[in-house]
C-alpha cells in the first residue's frame, strides 16, 4: 500500500506541471490582449522559465526543487523483505538514513524489525580476508576429521546454474526471490554455506552471454559423497577386525574446475601452508595417506602431480581408458567398473523397443572415442545404425550462440532418440546450450552423470530434456548409509555436533522454507522424506559407492601392510617402521576382498567382473524436483535374450508421447514384404518390395522372400502359404457333365444309326456303300465317343495308360474303314474299265484288310510306347495359382507323338484318296461324303494341336475331349447322316428302278 519511488515522482512532477502552468497563466494575465482581441497562446516553449524556477511544497509536506543545484540531500529508507510460504512477501521499513542530522545520528535502526537469512539466529559477523583474498583459516579443507592416517578427498562439490537474462525485470526478481529461483536467492545460499563451509572461496563464473547468466551453486546431491566417507571411516573405525588400534582421518577439499585453481588444493594439502609450495612440506608430522579425487580429464594433473609424491590416487568417477595406463599414471586406482558391456546395454534396449536409427553425442575425449568404438562394434552386429555421429568439444558447447547443425540433428523427425555420454560436465554443458530450444518426442539415453546435474528450473515438466532413461552401475544398497543419515546426520539431539552435521542442518531448514530463527525450532519430521529422496538420495549413487569401496580397499591394504610389518624386526631405534605410501601399492594391486553389502571389490581392472547395470527413468515434477526410478536392469553374464529386463509401465516417457516412440531411418517392411537396401545409405534405410508370386514372408524386416512348397501357395497379401486344392475334371463339375451328356448322346445316336442301318441292310443304299465297313466304322466310331470317358474323373494308373492307347487304337480302326471304304470305290470304278482284272481283288475283300493292317500297326506302337516308358499318374504345381493339376504324363513323347503322327498318316491318306475319288459318277458314290467327313476330322485334330498346348488343367483335358467328340462326330454325321435322311425320311429313292433311272436320264440330257 505504499507509493513506490517511481510513482512518488511522478506524483511531484503533475505537481511541477501544475505549479508552472499557474505562474504563467497569471503573468499572461497581466499583460494587454493582442489586436485580434484573442487571449495569447500557450506555448510549451513558454513554460521552461517558469519550471526551472519552481519550488514549492508537495501535499505531503515535502518541498520540491526542479533546479538541480538547489535540490536537497536525499534521504533513505532501509528496507527489509519479509518471505512468507506461497511466494507471499512484505517489504517492511526497519530504518531510515538522512545525512542533514548530526554525525552519529544520521543512521537509525529499529533491530528488531529485521529478518536475517535462514540459517542465522543474530546479525553476522564480519569475516576478515588475507592479501590474497582468501579466508584466513587453520585448514583449507571443508570438513576434517582426525585420525592416524588421513585420506583426502577433492570433491566438486558446486554444479553451475543457469539463470535468463530476464531476471533483471523488477517484478521478475521479487517473484523468484520468494519463490527461491533468482540470483538473489543463490546468492543467499552461497553466502551461507561458504560461511558454514569455510570454502577458500567462490566458484567463478561458467559462462556469461547475452541472453543467459551462468554462475555457480552449491551442488546439494554431491555432499552425498561427503557423507559416504564420514560412513565408511566411522565403520572401519568402530570394526574390531579391521585396522585395530588404528585410526581413519579425512580431509575434504573442493575441487576446483578452473586449470588455474585445479592444483590449488592439491599443493595445499600436500605443502601444508595456505601458500602452495611445490615439492615443499612444512607439515612434518602429515599423515596423508592416499586422495579421492574424480575421473574428468581435469583431474588428470592432480594424478599427474600425486604421482610424484607416489601417493595412491583413487579415482571415483566414471572409468577412463586414459588412466589406464599405468606407465603414466602407475599411482592411480579406478574404483568404477569398466563400461565395456554398456555398449551392449544401450544396443540391447534399441532393440527391445525397435529403434534403429538413433543419433549420439559424445565427448571428444579419450573415453568417448573408446565408447564410440565399442558401440560401432554392437551396432554392426545387429540392425542398428546412427543418424548422426557428432564428437562435441567443450569448447562448442561453451558457447550457448546457436549452433545450426546441432540443432537440424536434434529436429529430425526420423531421429526420437539420442544418446548422449560422457561426464557431468559435459552433460550439463549440452543441457545448458539446449535447453531453451524446445524440443518435444525425443527420448534421451544417458549414462549416470545425469543425476550430478542441478538446473533449477519451475516448469521442468515442459523442458527438452523431459524424462531420461539412464544408465547407472548396478550395486546393492547400502543400509548403513540409510540409517546414517536417519539416526546421526538429521538426528538433532545428536551429541556429536561436528561440521558436516551443521551444515546439513542449515541447508535442510533453509529448504523447507520454515518459520524458524534456529535450527533447533525446524519440523525435521515435517518434510524429512521428501528431503531425504530429493536431496539426499536415500540410495548411495555410483559415485558415492566408488568412495566407499575405495576407502574400504585403502583400509584393507593397510591392514594386510600392517600385519606384514608386524612380522618384521623393528628398525635399529627400536620404533616400528615407517608406513610409507609408496608401501601400500603392492597390497592395493593384488587387493581382492567382499564389501559390507556383499560386492565384490577387486582393483586390478584385468580380474574386474564385468559391469552390471541399472536402467532407471527419471520422474519429473514442479518446482525442479525429481525422483529417480528403476525401470529395468541389464548382465551380460546371463543367457543371451535373458540379459535385458525391463518394467515398460514405470517408464515415463517424454511429454507429447502417449505410448512407446518409434525411431526409425524407414519404416518396418511388414509381411508381404522385404527388406532391399539402397545404395550409399546405411543398412537401416532400405526400401519395402512385394514378394514375388508364390513366395513369402510372414516377419517383419526379412532380406529374402521365402517360396512356398510346391503342394503349396502364397495368399494375396503374401504372408503365409495355403493348401492348393487339387485340380482334375472331374464328373461332378459342369463341364464334365456337359461332355458326358454329349459322349452318351453322341454314342446313343451312332447305336441308332446302326440299327437303322441293321434293318434296312438289304436296301441298295446299304448294300451299294460296303455294309460290313459301314457296320465297322459304325461301332470304332460308337467306341470313339466312349473313350472320352477315360479323360474324366480324377487320373490313376488305369485310366491314364488306357485313355490315348484306346484312342489311337479305336480312331487308327476308324480312319483305316473310312481308308478302306474308299479304296473300295476306287476299285469298284475301276473295275468297269476295259482290260482291267481288278474283280479278283474286290470280290476277295482285299480293301478290308487294311483294317487290320494299319490297327496292328498302330497296336505295335502302343506296346512299344507302354514297354518303352508308359503313361502314369502326375502333378502340376505351377500351372494354375492356387491348384494342383492332377494329370497324367505321356511318360515318353517321342511314343507318344509317333503314335499320333500315324493317325494322323492314316487320317491325310484317306482325305486324298477320297479327294481324288470325289467325283465319281454313281447314284449312291459316297465319295464325296468321305472327303468332307475327312476334311473336317483334320480341321478339328489340326486346330486342337495349338490350343491344347495353350490351356492347362482341366480346360486342356476339356479341349482334348471336346476334339475326340468333334471328330467322331464329324465323321457319323457326314458319311451317315445323307444314307440316314434317304432310308428314313426319302425312302422312295432308296430302289434299284430309281438306281437304273439315273444313269438314263443323265445320257438324255
Amino acid at each position: 500500500m505504499t507509493m513506490s519511488e517511481e510513482s512518488y515522482n511522478i506524483y511531484n512532477a503533475v505537481y511541477a506541471l501544475a505549479h508552472a502552468f499557474h505562474q504563467m497563466f497569471l503573468h499572461h494575465m497581466e499583460e494587454p490582449p493582442v489586436h485580434n482581441c484573442q487571449t495569447r497562446a500557450f506555448l510549451s516553449s513558454q513554460l521552461h522559465p517558469f519550471l526551472k524556477k519552481i519550488q514549492f511544497t508537495n501535499p505531503v509536506g515535502y518541498q520540491v526543487v526542479l533546479n538541480e543545484e538547489r535540490k536537497l540531500e536525499a534521504e533513505y529508507d532501509i528496507l527489509s523483505f519479509w518471505n512468507f510460504p506461497e511466494c507471499l512477501g512484505q517489504k517492511v521499513k526497519v530504518g531510515k538514513f538522512s545525512p542533514s542530522r548530526p554525525y552519529g545520528q544520521q543512521l537509525i535502526f529499529f533491530e528488531n524489525l529485521i529478518e536475517w537469512p535462514i540459517g542465522i539466529t543474530k546479525h553476522p559477523l564480519l569475516i576478515t580476508f588475507s592479501e590474497d583474498g582468501r579466508r584466513i583459516c587453520t585448514e583449507k579443507s571443508v570438513a576434517c576429521s582426525r585420525g592416524d592416517v588421513v585420506i583426502a578427498g577433492f570433491y566438486p562439490l558446486y554444479s553451475w546454474e543457469l539463470v535468463a537474462q530476464g531476471m533483471n525485470d523488477p517484478t521478475l526478481q521479487q517473484q523468484n526471490i520468494q519463490c527461491g529461483g533468482s540470483l538473489d536467492t543463490i546468492i543467499d545460499v552461497l553466502c551461507i554455506f561458504y560461511t558454514a563451509l569455510k570454502l577458500s572461496r567462490p566458484p567463478h563464473h561458467h559462462c556469461d552471454s547475452s541472453t543467459h547468466h551462468c554462475y555457480s551453486r552449491i551442488n546439494l546431491k554431491k555432499y552425498q559423497l561427503l557423507l559416504t566417507l564420514v560412513l565408511a571411516v566411522e565403520e572401519i573405525n568402530k570394526n574390531p577386525h579391521l585396522l585395530p588400534n588404528m585410526t581413519l582421518g579425512f580431509e575434504i577439499y573442493t575441487a576446483h574446475y578452473s586449470s588455474t585453481d585445479l592444483l590449488e588444493d592439491p599443493l595445499t594439502w600436500l605443502s601444508g601452508k595456505n601458500k602452495t609450495i611445490p615439492n615443499y612440506t612444512c607439515r612434518r608430522d602429515t599423515k596423508a595417506i592416499a586422495a579421492l579425487t574424480e575421473t574428468s580429464s581435469t583431474f588428470v594433473p592432480i594424478g599427474t602431480l600425486l604421482d610424484l609424491y607416489k601417493l595412491p590416487q583413487f579415482t571415483f568417477g566414471t572409468f577412463d581408458p586414459l588412466l589406464s595406463d599405468h606407465g603414466k599414471f602407475g599411482t592411480v586406482y579406478q574404483m568404477a567398473a569398466k563400461d565395456s558391456g554398456l555398449a551392449l546395454a544401450m544396443v540391447s534396449l534399441m532393440l527391445h523397443f525397435s529403434w534403429n536409427w538413433v543419433g549420439l553425442f559424445i565427448t571428444e575425449e579419450n573415453y568417448g572415442m573408446w565408447f564410440l568404438s565399442e558401440m560401432r562394434e554392437e551396432m554392426g552386429k545387429s540392425t542398428v545404425c546412427f543418424a548422426f555421429e557428432n564428437m562435441v568439444p567443450y569448447s562448442v558447447l561453451s558457447d550457448l550462440s546457436n549452433d545450426l547443425s546441432m540443432q537440424r540433428q536434434l529436429m529430425d523427425l526420423s531421429t526420437n532418440v539420442i544418446i548422449i555420454y560422457g561426464d557431468s560436465t559435459f552433460l550439463l554443458g549440452f543441457i545448458l546450450k539446449f535447453r531453451h530450444f524446445l524440443m518435444t518426442g525425443k527420448v534421451w539415453v544417458m549414462n549416470s552423470p545425469y543425476d550430478d546435474v542441478t538446473i533449477a528450473k519451475r516448469h521442468f515438466l515442459i523442458d527438452s530434456f523431459h524424462a531420461p532413461i539412464i544408465f547407472s552401475h548396478h550395486h546393492r544398497n547400502t543400509a548403513g548409509f540409510t540409517n546414517f543419515i536417519l539416526t546421526e546426520t538429521f538426528s538433532k539431539n545428536s551429541a556429536n555436533n561436528s561440521f558436516p552435521r551443521s551444515w546439513i542442518q542449515s541447508v535442510y531448514s533453509l529448504l523447507i522454507k520454515s518459520d524458524c530463527r534456529d535450527l533447533g525450532h525446524c519440523s525435521y519430521n515435517a518434510t524429512l522424506h521428501w528431503l531425504l529422496r530429493h536431496i539426499f538420495d536415500m540410495t548411495m549413487s555410483d559415485e558415492s559407492y566408488n568412495i566407499y569401496n575405495a576407502v574400504y580397499a585403502l583400509a584393507h591394504a593397510l591392514h594386510q601392510m600392517f600385519l606384514r610389518h608386524m612380522e618384521e624386526p623393528p628398525v635399529h631405534n627400536g620404533q616400528p617402521r615407517a608406513f610409507l605410501s609408496l608401501q601400500l601399492h603392492p597390497f592395493l594391486k593384488k587387493i581382492q576382498f567382499t564389501n559390507p553389502v556383499g560386492d565384490q571389490v577387486v582393483l586390478n581392472e584385468e580380474r574386474k567382473l564385468e559391469a552390471e547395470y541399472d536402467i532407471k527413468s527419471f520422474w519429473n515434477f514442479p518446482e525442479g524436483l525429481g525422483q529417480r526410478v528403476k525401470v529395468g536392469e541389464f548382465s551380460s553374464s546371463r543367457p543371451y535374450g535373458q540379459q535385458l529386463i525391463l518394467f515398460e509401465n514405470l517408464i515415463e516417457w517424454p511429454i507429447g508421447i502417449t505410448k512407446t516412440p518409434q525411431s526409425v531411418c524407414t519404416e518396418n517392411c511388414g509381411p508381404g514384404f522385404r527388406k532391399a537396401s539402397l545404395e550409399g545409405n546405411a543398412t537401416c534405410c532400405f526400401d519395402c518390395i512385394l514378394c514375388p508370386e508364390n513366395e513369402i514372408s510372414n516377419a517383419t524386416d526379412m532380406e529374402q522372400c521365402v517360396r512356398c512348397a510346391d503342394h503349396q501357395f502364397a495368399n494375396i497379401q503374401r504372408n503365409h502359404c495355403l493348401m492348393k486344392t487339387e485340380s482334375f475334371l472331374a464328373y461332378e463339375d459342369p463341364l464334365g457333365m456337359a461332355l458326358i451328356c454329349m459322349a452318351l448322346c453322341c454314342s446313343a445316336l451312332t447305336a441308332a444309326v446302326l440299327g437303322v442301318f441293321i434293318k434296312y441292310q438289304d436296301t441298295p443304299i446299304v448294300k451299294a456303300n460296303n455294309r460290313a465297313l459301314s457296320y465297322i466304322l459304325l461301332i470304332s466310331l460308337t467306341c470313339c465317343f466312349l473313350c472320352s470317358l477315360l479323360f474324366l474323373g480324377r487320373p490313376n494308373t488305369a485310366t491314364c495308360i488306357l485313355q490315348h492307347t484306346t484312342f489311337a487304337v479305336v480312331f487308327t480302326v476308324a480312319v483305316s474303314t473310312v481308308l478302306a471304304k474308299t479304296i473300295t470305290v476306287v476299285l469298284a470304278f475301276w473295275l468297269t474299265d476295259p482290260g482291267r482284272s481288278m474283280r479278283p481283288w474286290l470280290l476277295s475283300g482285299a480293301p478290308k484288310l487294311i483294317i487290320p493292317i494299319c490297327t496292328l500297326i498302330q497296336v505295335t506302337l502302343c506296346g512299344l510306347w507302354l514297354g518303352i516308358s508308359p503313361p502314369f499318374v502326375d502333378i502340376d504345381a505351377h500351372s494354375e495359382h492356387g491348384h494342383i493339376i492332377i494329370l497324367c504324363n505321356m511318360g515318353s513323347l517321342t511314343a507318344f507323338y509317333c503314335v499320333l503322327g500315324y493317325l494322323g498318316v492314316l487320317a491325310l491318306a484317306s482325305f486324298i484318296v477320297a479327294f481324288l475319288v470325289r467325283n465319281l459318277p454313281d447314284t449312291f458314290n459316297e465319295a464325296k461324303f468321305l472327303t468332307f467327313s475327312m476334311l473336317m476330322f483334320c480341321s478339328v485334330w489340326l486346330t486342337f494341336l495349338p490350343v491344347y498346348h495353350s490351356t492347362k488343367g482341366k480346360v486342356m483335358v476339356a479341349v482334348e475331349v471336346f476334339s475326340i467328340l468333334a471328330s467322331s462326330g464329324g465323321l457319323l454325321s457326314c458319311i451317315f447322316a445323307p444314307k440316314c435322311y434317304i432310308l428314313l425320311i426319302r425312302p422312295e429313292r432308296n430302289s434299284l428302278h430309281r438306281f437304273r433311272e439315273r444313269p438314263t436320264e443323265r445320257n438324255k440330257s
